[in-house]
């Protein structure tokens, strides 16, 4: 169990987090460039 934990966070992208866009301060939000908005790490 704490295989596929260390595995899925190797999975996501760091810089938004495995949710594939950043939340605006102002409001909407952005896709994230590092990932295309996948989520996922290259």
């Amino acid at each position: 169990m704490k295989q596929s934990a260390t595995k899925q966070a190797q999975e996501k992208c760091p810089y938004c987090g495995g949710k594939g866009y950043f939340q605006l301060l102002l409001g909407g939000s952005e896709t994230c460039a590092e990932c295309g908005g996948s989520g996922k790490n290259k």
